[in-house]
C-alpha cells in the first residue's frame, strides 16, 4: 500500500497573457478589495503598472504595498498587514517572488484569523480561516505558489517558517510574459532552485509518494529541456512558459515530500551574506548530491536520463550514473554562468564553521536527507564548496 496524503493549489491557470483574467478571477473569488503585495523591484521594471491596469480597466478598487524585500522580516510583514487592515482589504494577491508570495499568504490568513505572526511559527500551529489568495509567480523557481510554506527572516542570521494547508493558495496564475524581462543571471539561479526543489523531493526520506514522483519527474522534463534556452533567448515565450510550469510542479513535489540537506546549508550562506537563495542551492547541489549518493544513487540513476537528455548514456551501473549525472549537473551550473565557489562570493574560509553549525539547527529540513549529516558532514560540504 502506497498511503499518502497530498495537499496542493486548488486552482491553476497556465497561460501567456493570462493577467488579463485578473479581475475575474477576483470576481469569481468573491474578492471586491484586493491588496497587491509586491516589491519596489517589480515596481521599477514596470511589472506592476500592467497588473493595476487590468484593475483599473475592470473599476476593481484596490490597494498596492510594495516594500517587501528579500527574506522578509517580521517587521516588513506586520507593516503589510497593517496596510492591508487599512484598505479593508477583502482578499490579497501575491505578485513577484518567492518573498512576496509567503508575504502574501501570511497576511491573507492573519488578516482574516487575527493570529499573531510568532504564534503561528512552526508545523500546522495556524487555525485559520483565511481571506482568499491569488499567487502570480515573476520568476521560475521558488515554487511558492503551490507550496504551503512561508519563511521569514527572525533576527539577523535566522530565519522561521509558517508551515500549514492554509497558505496555499485559491488561484496560481503562471504567465509567461511577466518573466520576458528577467535577466540571465536570475533565470539560471531560480531555474536551478526549482530543480533543487524536484531533485530533493525525489530522494527525500520521508513522505515521498508516486504522486510526488510523477510531479517532480515532469518538473525536470520541463525545466532542463528549457532552462538554458530561457537564459540564453529570454524571449522565448515557450521556453519561459515551460519554466513557471517546471516550477509549479517542483512546488506541488516538495509541499508533499519535503526538501532536504540542500536547502539546510543553502539557508545558512542566505541569513549570513545574503545569497540569493537560488544561487545558495546552486552553491552546494553537487556537494550534497556526492555526499548523498551513497544512499540514493538508484533514485539519481533514475532522474538521470530526465536531466541529462541526449547526453545519457545507459549504464547497468547505478551508481556510476549517478556520478554521471552529478557531474552534468556541475556542468550545466558553469554553463549557466551562475558562481561555483563560496570563496568568490567573499565568503571567507574562517566562516565554514559557523555555517555548519547553523546548518545543524535546520532540523525540519535535515530529517528528510536520504543520508544522516551531522555538523562535520556539513562542514566538509561547505569547504567543498568553497
Amino acid at each position: 500500500m502506497d498511503n499518502f496524503v497530498f495537499n496542493t493549489t486548488k486552482s491553476l491557470i497556465n497561460q501567456p497573457g493570462a493577467i488579463a483574467l485578473l479581475a475575474q478571477v477576483c470576481r469569481q473569488q468573491g474578492i471586491k478589495r484586493p491588496i497587491i503585495i509586491t516589491d519596489q523591484g517589480i515596481v521599477a521594471c514596470g511589472l506592476l503598472a500592467k497588473l493595476e491596469a487590468v484593475l483599473h480597466r475592470e473599476d476593481v478598487p484596490f490597494f498596492s504595498f510594495c516594500d517587501i524585500v528579500a527574506d522578509p522580516p517580521e517587521n516588513i510583514i506586520l507593516q503589510a498587514l497593517e496596510s492591508a487592515k487599512a484598505h479593508q482589504a477583502d482578499g490579497v494577491i501575491g505578485f513577484g517572488g518567492g518573498s512576496s508570495l509567503d508575504s502574501a499568504k501570511l497576511i491573507a490568513l492573519m488578516l482574516a484569523s487575527g493570529e499573531q505572526l510568532a504564534d503561528i511559527y512552526g508545523v500546522e500551529q495556524a487555525q485559520g480561516p483565511r481571506l482568499p489568495l491569488l499567487l502570480i509567480p515573476t520568476t521560475a523557481g521558488t515554487g511558492s505558489e503551490a507550496t504551503a510554506v512561508a519563511i521569514v527572516t527572525t533576527g539577523e542570521t535566522t530565519k522561521m517558517g509558517v508551515v500549514s494547508p492554509l497558505l496555499l493558495p485559491d488561484v496560481a496564475i503562471l504567465d509567461a510574459e511577466l518573466t520576458i524581462g528577467l535577466p540571465p543571471a536570475i533565470t539560471a539561479a531560480t531555474g536551478i532552485d526549482a530543480m533543487v526543489h524536484a531533485i530533493e523531493a525525489y530522494t527525500s526520506a520521508h513522505k515521498k509518494n508516486r504522486y510526488s514522483d510523477l510531479l517532480a519527474k515532469e518538473a525536470l522534463a520541463l525545466l532542463s529541456t528549457n532552462i538554458s534556452e530561457a537564459c540564453q533567448n529570454g524571449s522565448n515565450l515557450e521556453a519561459r512558459q515551460a519554466m513557471l510550469l517546471g516550477a509549479f510542479m517542483a512546488g506541488q513535489a516538495f509541499a508533499n515530500s519535503p526538501v532536504a540537506a540542500v536547502h539546510a546549508l543553502a539557508y545558512p550562506l542566505g541569513g549570513h551574506f545574503h545569497i540569493p537563495h537560488g544561487l545558495s542551492n546552486s552553491l552546494v547541489l553537487p556537494h550534497v548530491m556526492r555526499f548523498n549518493n551513497s544512499h540514493c544513487h538508484e533514485l539519481y540513476a533514475e532522474l538521470a536520463p530526465i536531466i541529462m537528455g541526449a547526453e545519457y548514456i545507459a549504464h547497468d551501473n547505478s551508481k556510476a550514473v549517478s556520478i554521471e549525472l552529478i557531474k552534468y549537473i556541475e556542468r550545466l551550473i558553469g554553463k549557466l554562468k551562475l558562481c561555483t565557489h563560496l570563496r568568490d562570493l567573499e565568503i571567507g574560509e574562517e566562516h565554514l564553521p559557523t555555517l555548519a553549525k547553523d546548518a545543524m539547527q535546520q532540523t525540519r529540513l535535515l530529517q528528510n536527507n536520504p543520508r544522516p549529516l551531522d555538523e562535520a558532514d556539513a562542514l566538509e560540504i561547505y569547504q567543498q564548496a568553497w
